[in-house]
């Protein structure tokens, strides 16, 4: 039996620590793509904890790989902005080509490739020089940018093309242009980087794509009951850190697809917000966020459980969705 002066001190120390533990929240960054605006969220309370003036029309939104900036695609513009995701204050601007849409890093954290919508191209920049290394021309309309675990292979996507471009990141040589579906949008390579799938928006399907042969593995198609293929548009897409479960934002669909990852099996279908844009993940990937373009809210997804637990509302028109450690 535990003595009794013993017992006290370690429900003491107990207490003590439970009293001293922070909860561990994270910041949600949202861009408002018709306010001009970035929602900041904050994960544990689930509520906007501030509104940062950014832009024109900001749609891509990444954090930085030490977690220390937010760097959105101004579009109307024609920069890349940098802000500080502590104070929120702007950094520097960064270049790019016309239109910047999605911006992804390379997996060391510099340089930084941006798609640009108007004119054909990715643009790579170093993020700490701020000066531009090259421009790697692509298909007409480059959107979608995916980047493999070892950062040897960028995956850019173009929307009339309908193709998806592998390039070498050392030599910015294209390796492989691979033919998807209509409206290629989004590009996210599995956590062991043996597949990128590829969202088709007008073509209503995800690409699976062997990253090795750049051989068409599957194509997953979506039946929802009392909803025309029309509005079942795919676009963001996200995986889990286990690679079992990906999740497919539907766009006027207002559902976000569960997919089992190894089988290509629809599991069920998540009824949120209006016109779903872009997904993503708390970095402990317990939540998931969805950015709601008209419906002007996220929704938050529990993971685990598989089950939409709150809607935010954010600016007007949100686009694009990245978080970090508080």
């Amino acid at each position: 039996m535990m003595p009794l002066r013993t017992a006290i001190t370690c429900a003491a120390l107990s207490a003590c620590a439970a009293m001293t533990t922070p909860a561990f929240a994270y910041k949600v960054f949202v861009s408002n793509e018709k306010d001009n605006t970035v929602s900041v969220i904050d994960s544990e309370k689930l509520e906007v904890v501030k509104t940062i003036k950014v832009g024109q029309r900001p749609r891509g939104i990444i954090m930085s790989k030490d977690g220390k900036w937010v760097i959105v695609c101004a579009s109307d513009d024609n920069r890349i902005e940098v802000y500080d995701a502590n104070t929120y204050e702007l950094v520097k601007h960064l270049p790019s080509g016309p239109d910047p849409e999605l911006p992804i890093l390379h997996t060391s954290g510099n340089p930084l490739y941006v798609s640009n919508e108007d004119d054909n191209l990715v643009t790579v920049v170093d993020i700490q020089t701020g000066k531009l290394i090259t421009d790697v021309p692509v298909g007409v309309e480059p959107e979608g940018m995916g980047i493999s675990p070892d950062g040897k292979v960028l995956v850019n996507t173009s929307e009339t093309t309908n193709m998806a471009h592998f390039i070498d990141t050392a030599t910015y040589d294209s390796i492989e242009n691979v033919l998807v579906d209509n409206r290629p949008r989004v590009a996210q390579f599995t956590p062991d980087g043996s597949e990128v799938w590829v969202s088709a928006e007008i073509g209503g399907s995800v690409t699976v794509i062997d990253a090795k042969t750049k051989a068409v593995k599957k194509k997953i198609t979506f039946e929802i009951q009392g909803i025309t293929p029309e509005a079942i548009q795919p676009m963001g897409v996200r995986i889990t850190n286990d690679g079992k479960t990906a999740f497919v934002g539907l766009g006027p669909a207002n559902r976000v697809a569960v997919i089992d990852a190894k089988t290509y099996e629809v599991k069920k279908y998540l009824l949120v917000g209006q016109r779903i844009w872009n997904v993503n993940f708390t970095p402990d990937h317990k939540l998931l966020f969805t950015t709601n373009g008209t419906s002007n809210d996220v929704s938050v997804i529990d993971v685990e459980k598989l089950k939409v637990i709150k809607s935010i509302t954010v600016g007007r028109y949100p686009w694009g969705v990245v978080s970090a450690p508080n």
